[in-house]
C-alpha cells in the first residue's frame, strides 16, 4: 500500500552543477524538495518508486542500480537509482526526470530502501496512468513514491511555449490538487490542456492519484513557482 508521495519538479537546473552560476536561484525549490523527501523517509517505507515522464528510449520499468547521467547538459555527473546491483552496467540509461529524482534522494537522506523508476510516456491516456498507479498502490509492503514533473511550461512570454492565458489558473489547480491530496481532481486534468501548455507532470500526477485511491493521505503544498515561465510544485503526502 502507499504511504507516503513526495512531488517535486524535474528541470536538470535543480542539480546545482547543472545551473551552475544560477544555481542559487532554485534554492527555495531545493529546499523544499528536500522537505518533501524528508516525508518519505519518515513513513519508513520498505520500497520506493520515482515516476517521471520521459520519452520513448527511457519509458517503463528503471530497475535499482539503473544509472542517469547529466553529460547531455554539459556536466560530468552520474547518479544511481539507490544502491549498487551485481550486474547493473555504467550505461546511463534514466530519463532526465528520473536521474534528477535519484539525485535529489542522494542529497536529502532517502530512505535505505530498495529504490526503483518509471519513465511514463506524455501520451498515456489518464486511465491508463490510473491503472498503472493502482497495480503500484496495490503492491505488498509500505510503498513510497517519487513523483516528478513540471507544470505548464507557458507561464511567460519568454517561457519555452511561450505565454498562454491558461497557464496560470492550470498551474494553481494543479498546485491546490496537490496540496490537498485530491485524488479526483488529478484524475480529472485534461490532457489535451496539460499537453498544449507542455505540462510534463500530468501523466505522473495521474499515476500517483491512482496509487493513492484507498490510501487515505492528506496533501502539503510546499512550494509553487514559476521560475523561467514553467510551473513548478512540491508538495508532500503522508
Amino acid at each position: 500500500m502507499l504511504v507516503a508521495a513526495a512531488v517535486c519538479p524535474c528541470p536538470p537546473l535543480l542539480v546545482p552543477e547543472v545551473a551552475a552560476g544560477a544555481a542559487s536561484e532554485l534554492d527555495d525549490a531545493r529546499a523544499a524538495c528536500a522537505e518533501a523527501v524528508g516525508v518519505l523517509a519518515a513513513a519508513r517505507p520498505d520500497r520506493l518508486v520515482i515516476v517521471g515522464p520521459a520519452d520513448e528510449p527511457g519509458r517503463g520499468a528503471h530497475p535499482e542500480g539503473a544509472h542517469g547521467s547529466f553529460r547531455g547538459f554539459g556536466v560530468d555527473l552520474s547518479v544511481r537509482l539507490g544502491r549498487a546491483v551485481a550486474g547493473t552496467g555504467p550505461a546511463a540509461d534514466l530519463p532526465p526526470s528520473l536521474a534528477v529524482g535519484a539525485w535529489l534522494l542522494e542529497h536529502a537522506g532517502r530512505p535505505d530502501v530498495p529504490v526503483e523508476g518509471l519513465g511514463v510516456g506524455e501520451p498515456l491516456a489518464a486511465e491508463r496512468c490510473v491503472e498503472v498507479g493502482r497495480d503500484i498502490g496495490a503492491r505488498s509492503g509500505r510503498v513510497a513514491l517519487l513523483v516528478m514533473g513540471d507544470a505548464s511550461a507557458c507561464r511567460t512570454v519568454k517561457a519555452p511555449g511561450y505565454l498562454d492565458e491558461r497557464a496560470a489558473p492550470f498551474d494553481a489547480a494543479v498546485a491546490r490538487a496537490l496540496g490537498a491530496a485530491d485524488v479526483e481532481a488529478l484524475k480529472a486534468l485534461d490532457v489535451r490542456v496539460a499537453r498544449e501548455l507542455k505540462a510534463s507532470g500530468r501523466a505522473p500526477w495521474q499515476v500517483l492519484a491512482g496509487a493513492a485511491e484507498a490510501a487515505g493521505l492528506t496533501g502539503s503544498l510546499l512550494y509553487e513557482d514559476a521560475p523561467y515561465g514553467v510551473g513548478y510544485v512540491v508538495a508532500a503526502w503522508a
